[in-house]
């Protein structure tokens, strides 16, 4: 009896603490829906615009309540929407209230093409005459390359600042498919395309070490030539600097390498921010985040009631590959509808893409054709559009790419698994019956046979020709041209520029003005597709498809994408036109 007592009190705990909780998520629900109808903010003169950002940066910002509140709950940082951190920049060199922004983004988390767009919306700022202040207790590598445009970048006195050089580091799974007893059966077309070497090899090849260093060598370059810019220092000293490992310096070496302004304590930062501002000592500053700023509407600023539109359409994520990223049929209506909604002259494509499926990547491919023969449409790529993201990008009329973008990967392979040996390790044999040669093909546990892999091959090369023709059509090339820069090789987006592979180097502003141009636009007022999900249907959309990740990633931490990885085959297009491995540059 005393035992079953425990049990019922335990079972009773349980739910009264889960109720416990459920009431408050609804309470934090409703809370964050009552300030995010709220009226206008106001804004007070001699405001401070605040920059945190540390934390993921997507494309757009979803406005998802239950994403909010998951933050709230663990204590991480909702994502920042890049397009929502870029329109209030430029709002806020215009607003005559705002007289600087102030940075606290030492561990930002996004991709160096990202970072570039809000570096270079900063430099715009600053040129305003108004100006930007950084500090933080510890700088990352691509948190320092954002920062190192502000007039003072100030550095906590026992913090700590990363700026050594780029390296990408790869995971390689054969060791552990062996033990499992799983084969994977790989066909490719690309001596470059190894995305299939973390499942058949234990290091990289020479070939895939070769367009590693050469896209690594790329990006940092050009990293060194804005950073050495900005802080007016010789690019070559700052590379000698780098390799001298700043984050083990001590304070008087660092300070001598020119990196940084000075160390400060917070406190000392609000108090010359006071300073600039106006404010009295004892006064606390007038700041606005981000998410509040972006709700203020300019004095005398129209209200985007221009009857001409450039639609912006968002491809983020792998093509068709489970859930999130880029959905084929949903991505091809967005633009399909676009295409046809007369009120829009021209589209921007934004692609942050590695790519994906093959069939989802030609689905997309032929909805951008057709509406690029009824009006202009400009790709404008983010971190990531190579080669499902360069298939998809390629029929547009212009293609713009940041210098540091990833890029390319022209190639198509094939990946399955030969369970067999798995199968036989756990006791379990498979018999069949079949009338045709290949009525069982592709079957998974049994390796493929001469003519099925010869089958196999045959495929991947005809989708590779398609790809190759996809290419040289878009880009008024030949076949051949393309195949010599193909090969599944990634490239920067600069070196795509030399190899004619994207049109010019830029973000998503050089992309609306390259648009309105072409549609010979002076007035326009930009819509972002697809149109945001109201709260409910985000709620509803996040418990489908985003809290198995959400969970996962609470208790696998760093190893969850590892995971993620290797789960996301399961169930994959068995052509694939994807970006080599996994990456993920510091």
């Amino acid at each position: 009896m005393s035992k079953f007592l425990k049990y019922f009190l335990a079972v009773l705990l349980g739910s009264m603490v889960s109720a416990l909780l459920f009431v408050l998520g609804l309470f934090m629900f409703i809370g964050i829906l009552a300030a995010s109808s709220g009226g206008e903010v106001k804004v007070a003169d001699n405001s401070l615009l605040v920059l945190d950002l540390n934390g993921p940066i997507t494309e757009r910002s979803s406005q998802d309540p239950l994403e909010q509140i998951i933050a709230e709950l663990t204590g991480d940082v909702a994502p920042a929407g890049l397009n929502e951190v870029l329109a209030s920049i430029k709002k806020a060199g215009e607003d005559e209230r705002i007289k600087g922004i102030y940075m606290e983004s030492g561990l930002t988390m996004a991709g160096y093409a990202t970072l570039e767009e809000i570096r270079n919306a900063l430099i715009e700022f600053r040129a305003t005459g108004k100006f930007v202040y950084s500090f933080a207790p510890v700088y990352t590598q691509k948190a320092y390359y954002l920062a190192s445009v502000a007039d003072k970048v100030y550095l906590n006195p026992a913090g700590m600042l990363d700026f050594q050089g780029l390296s990408a580091v790869y995971s390689f799974y054969k060791g552990t498919l062996e033990k499992l007893g799983i084969e994977m059966q790989v066909f490719k077309h690309g001596e470059f395309k190894s995305a299939v070497e973390p499942y058949i090899l234990e290091k990289m090849s020479d070939e895939a070490r070769l367009q590693t260093e050469v896209y690594l060598g790329s990006i940092w370059n050009h990293t060194l030539e804005k950073v050495a810019a900005a802080r007016g220092i010789d690019p070559q000293v700052l590379n000698q600097s780098a390799s001298r490992a700043p984050v083990m310096m001590n304070d008087e070496d660092l300070l001598a390498t020119g990196l940084i302004d000075g160390f400060r304590y917070k406190d000392e930062v609000l108090s010359e921010l006071k300073v600039l501002t106006g404010t009295d000592e004892k006064d606390d500053l007038e700041a606005l985040s981000i998410a509040s700023y972006s709700k203020v509407y300019l004095p005398g600023k129209k209200k985007g009631l221009e009857k001409n539109k450039i639609a912006v359409i968002y491809a983020e994520g792998a093509i068709d590959n489970g859930s999130g990223g880029i959905q084929s049929d949903d991505l091809s209506r967005t633009i399909r509808e676009a295409r046809r909604d007369s009120s829009i002259q021209a589209i921007v494509l934004r692609i942050n893409s590695p790519g994906g499926s093959g069939l989802g990547s030609e689905i997309i491919w032929r909805e951008v054709k057709l509406a690029r023969e009824t009006k202009p449409v400009v790709v404008s790529m983010g971190d990531l559009a190579a080669s499902g993201g360069y298939y998809i990008a390629c029929a547009a009329d212009s293609i713009i790419a940041h210098p540091n973008t990833l890029t390319g990967s022209i190639g198509v392979f094939g990946m399955l698994p030969n369970t067999q040996g798995l199968l036989n390790k756990i006791g379990v044999t498979t018999d069949r019956v079949t009338t045709n040669d290949f009525s069982d093909f592709p079957a998974l546990d049994r390796p493929f046979s001469a003519s099925e892999k010869a089958l196999m091959q045959a495929y991947i090369e005809r989708f590779y020709g398609i790809f190759l023709q996809r290419c040289a059509d878009g880009r008024n090339t030949t076949v051949e041209a393309i195949d010599e820069v193909g090969e599944g090789r990634v490239w920067s987006g600069a070196n795509a520029l030399e190899l004619k592979l994207v049109d010019k180097l830029g973000g998503i502003n050089e992309a609306l003005a390259t648009a309105a141009g072409m549609a010979e636009l002076e007035d326009y007022r930009v819509v972002e597709l697809p149109e945001v999900l109201d709260p409910f249907q985000q709620i509803m959309q996040s418990l489908s498809e985003g809290a198995s990740a959400r969970l996962g990633k609470q208790i696998l931490g760093e190893h969850y994408r590892t995971l993620q990885t290797i789960g996301e085959w399961q169930n994959a297009y068995p052509v694939q036109a994807r970006l080599p491995f996994d990456l993920e540059l510091n």
